[in-house]
C-alpha cells in the first residue's frame, strides 16, 4: 500500500495532452464559450430547486426524505444518458444543447406555483430529461473544441455549470423576495432568449465523434470501462453525500442552523462560486501536474474543510464554506477530463454512462442524506458526508498506469 501511494504522488497515469478524435490540436475559445454559456444558463434554472426546497417543504408539509425524493425524480431521466450519448456520437444532436436552457427554464421557474406534489414530480421528470440531454452531449462537444487542452476545456464546462448552479439559488431567492413566488415564471424569458441565440450560433456544431467508416473496438471499450470508469464510479460514490450537502441540502442545513432564507441561498452561491475557481484551477493544473495527483489534493483537503465549516460559526464558517466548495467541486472537471481523454472516439457515449451514474448516485445520496437527517440530525449527516470523501483515496489506486485509450477500427 505504501508503494502504491508513492507511485500515486510521483506520476500521473494518463498523459495530460492527447489529440482529439477529429485531430484538432488548437483550443477553440469560441466553441468552448458556446457550450459553457449553454451549460451556465441551464444550470442557473437547475439551481432553483434546492433554493426553493425549504418553501416546498413548508407548502406541501414534506419530510426531509420526501424532499430528497424530488432530487431523485429530477435525475431519473439520467438513465437515458448512455443512449443519448451513443446516438450523439453517430447523429448530430446539437438541438439537445440548443433547447435545454428554454425547456428547463420554463419548468423550474414554475415549481413554486404547482398546486400538488404529484404534478411537481411529473414536471421535474421532464426537466430532468432536458438536463440529461444537455449533460450527455455537452462535454463531448466541449472536448473536441479543447484540442490538446482537455483539462482546460472541461474546467470551463464545469465553471459554466457551477456558476449557473451557484447563481440560480441567489437569483431564485432574490426574485421571490422582490416579485413573489407566483411571478417567478417571468424569469424563464432568459432561457428562451439564450436558446434562440444558440440556435443560430451553434448551427455548424456537430456532436458526432465516430466516422461512418469506423466502428468501436468493443473489447477495448469494455476494458476502458473496467480500468477507468470503475475508479470514477467509486469516486462518485464517495463524494455523493458531500455533493448534496454542499448543494441540494445546503440552504436547508443553513436554515436549520438559524440562517435567513436569503443567507441560505447566498451560502450555496458562496460555495458554488468558490467551486468555480477550484474547477478552473484544477482542470488547468491537471493538464500539467497530472489527473490523479490533482484528484488526490482535492480528496484530502475537502473533508478537512467541511468539518471545520461544520464546527465554526460566523465569518469563519463562511471562509471554510468557501474552501469546502473550492476543493470539493474541483474533483469534477478532472474526472470528466479523464473520461474524455481515455475514450477519445466514443466520448459522448462514455460521458453518457459517466453522467448517468453521476446523476443517479447523487440523487440516491440526496434521499440517503434526507433520511439520515430525519433519523440522526444534520450534524451527523454532514460528518458522515465529510468522512466519505476521504475514502475516495482508495479509488485512485485502481486508476490505470498507461496512456492507452479505447480505439476505433475500420470496418
Amino acid at each position: 500500500m505504501e508503494q502504491e501511494f508513492d507511485e500515486l504522488m510521483q506520476a500521473s497515469d494518463i498523459p495530460a495532452a492527447q489529440v482529439a478524435v477529429d485531430n484538432a490540436e488548437e483550443y477553440d475559445g469560441k466553441g468552448i464559450a458556446l457550450v459553457t454559456g449553454a451549460h451556465a444558463m441551464h444550470d442557473t434554472y437547475s439551481g432553483f430547486l434546492p433554493a426553493l426546497l425549504p418553501l416546498l417543504i413548508e407548502k406541501f408539509s414534506l419530510t426531509n426524505t420526501l424532499a430528497g425524493v424530488l432530487s431523485l425524480v429530477y435525475t431519473i431521466p439520467a438513465v437515458l444518458q448512455p443512449v443519448i450519448g451513443f446516438l450523439a456520437d453517430r447523429v448530430n444532436l446539437r438541438v439537445l444543447i440548443v433547447f435545454a436552457p428554454a425547456i428547463t427554464g420554463l419548468i423550474m421557474t414554475s415549481v413554486g406555483i404547482v398546486p400538488s406534489y404529484s404534478l411537481l414530480v411529473v414536471l421535474l421528470l421532464f426537466a430532468g430529461l432536458s438536463s440529461s440531454s444537455l449533460h450527455s452531449v455537452g462535454p463531448g462537444v466541449g472536448s473536441h473544441f479543447s484540442g490538446r487542452r482537455i483539462g482546460r476545456g472541461m474546467s470551463f464546462w464545469m465553471i459554466g455549470g457551477e456558476f449557473g448552479y451557484s447563481f440560480g439559488p441567489l437569483l431564485a431567492t432574490t426574485a421571490v423576495g422582490i416579485i413573489g413566488l407566483t411571478r417567478l415564471p417571468l424569469l424563464a424569458i432568459g432561457g428562451v432568449l439564450i436558446s434562440l441565440m444558440l440556435w443560430f450560433a451553434m448551427r455548424d456544431v456537430d456532436t458526432r465523434s465516430v466516422k461512418r467508416e469506423q466502428s468501436v473496438d468493443k473489447a477495448a471499450f469494455l476494458s476502458g470501462l473496467r480500468k477507468v470508469m470503475l475508479p470514477m464510479v467509486l469516486l462518485l460514490v464517495t463524494r455523493g453525500l458531500m455533493a448534496v450537502m454542499l448543494s441540494t441540502f445546503l440552504p436547508t442545513f443553513l436554515r436549520w442552523q438559524g440562517a435567513s432564507l436569503g443567507f441560505a441561498g447566498a451560502g450555496m452561491a458562496i460555495a458554488g462560486a468558490a467551486g468555480v475557481v477550484g474547477s478552473y484551477l484544477a482542470g488547468n493544473l491537471s493538464d500539467n501536474f497530472g489527473r490523479r495527483r490533482t484528484l488526490l489534493i482535492s480528496i484530502l483537503a475537502t473533508p478537512v474543510m467541511m468539518l471545520l465549516f461544520l464546527h465554526t460559526r460566523g465569518w469563519v464558517q463562511v471562509v471554510f464554506l468557501m474552501f469546502s466548495g473550492f476543493f470539493g467541486l474541483a474533483l469534477l472537471p478532472v474526472m470528466i477530463a479523464t473520461i474524455m481523454e481515455y475514450f477519445k472516439e466514443t466520448r459522448s457515449f462514455a460521458n453518457g454512462i459517466y453522467m448517468a451514474l453521476n446523476f443517479i448516485i447523487t440523487a440516491l445520496a440526496g434521499v440517503l442524506a434526507g433520511r439520515l437527517a430525519d433519523v440522526y440530525g444534520w450534524t451527523v449527516t454532514f460528518t458522515i458526508a465529510s468522512v466519505m470523501v476521504f475514502m475516495g483515496v482508495f479509488a485512485l489506486l485502481l486508476m490505470p498506469r498507461d496512456g492507452s485509450s479505447a480505439k476505433t477500427s475500420a470496418e
